[in-house]
Formats: structure tokens, C-alpha cells, sequence
């Protein structure tokens, strides 16, 4: 899915519709970490799901900081991240794993546009790199972990 999140026209969009996406990640995560049956990869994800509050303690930050609405919580996507895992654990961990891999591709593309994005200020487009960072890694280890 090609997402236009990273590529808002200015800084205080950009921050919240970054938010509404982790919020959604966050949603996707606590899903996998019920349906997974195997500890180890539980235990990951949960490690992940931790990056993806630090990433909402961080955007919620930079939204005070320029005054403006932090959301709480994600949209209607929401719906569809947590739908593909709920799927998916019909089939079984792997499947479920490729399910949030998909999920990764779109958050690593805003983090990638937000780290571009010349409406955000340098220290948030270092934060963005950051979050980027994460995201890889994220996606690396599903990857691998869901064999493909």
C-alpha cells in the first residue's frame, strides 16, 4: 500500500498523522502479541510495540512543543492492520508475521517522506531517521522470522 503520510504540507499535519499511524501500529501489534503462539516471537513483537510508544511519546512531544492536537488513537486503517493479523492467525505464526510485515512497509515510507519532509524541523527529521531505523529493523526480523 503507498501511503501519502510524510508528505503533509505542514509540520503540525505531518505530526499528527504520524501519531494516528503509530497509534494504528500499536493497535496491529497488541493484536499479533494476543493471537502469537510462540514465546520467543511474542516477546519480540512486544520489544517492537515498545519502539513504536517511544515513537508516540516522542511525536506527542514535538506536538506540544508547536502547540498543537496529539491524537489518542489511530482511524478506520486501524481496522485494516488488525484485520490482515486476525486473518492471518487462522493460517498460523508465520502467516501472522507476514501479515505485520506488510503493515511495517507502509510506516518505514512515512518515516522515510517525514525524514524528507522540509516542513519539519531538523531535530524531528533526525527523529524520523530514527524512527525509519526502527521500522527496518522491524520488518527485517519479520521477515526473516516468517521465513521469506
Amino acid at each position: 500500500m503507498v501511503t501519502t503520510v510524510g508528505t503533509e504540507n505542514t509540520f503540525e499535519k505531518l505530526v499528527q498523522n504520524l501519531l494516528i499511524l503509530e497509534h494504528d501500529a500499536i493497535a496491529a501489534y497488541d493484536s499479533t502479541i494476543d493471537k502469537l503462539k510462540d514465546p520467543v516471537s511474542k516477546s519480540k513483537i512486544a520489544e517492537f510495540k515498545g519502539d513504536h510508544e517511544s515513537h508516540v511519546a516522542e511525536l506527542t512531544r514535538l506536538a506540544g512543543a508547536i502547540g498543537t492536537n496529539a491524537p489518542q488513537e489511530g482511524d478506520a486503517k486501524q481496522y485494516l492492520t488488525t484485520g490482515k493479523v486476525a486473518l492471518a492467525s487462522l493460517v498460523g505464526d508465520k502467516t501472522i508475521l507476514k501479515a505485520m510485515s506488510t503493515n511495517e512497509v507502509e510506516t518505514k515510507m512515512a518515516y522515510d517522506q517525514a525524514s524528507k519532509n522540509e516542513t519539519a524541523t531538523p531535530e524531528a527529521r533526525s527523529f524520523f531517521q530514527k524512527a525509519f531505523a526502527d521500522e527496518s529493523r522491524h520488518k527485517d526480523w519479520m521477515d526473516a522470522a516468517a521465513g521469506t
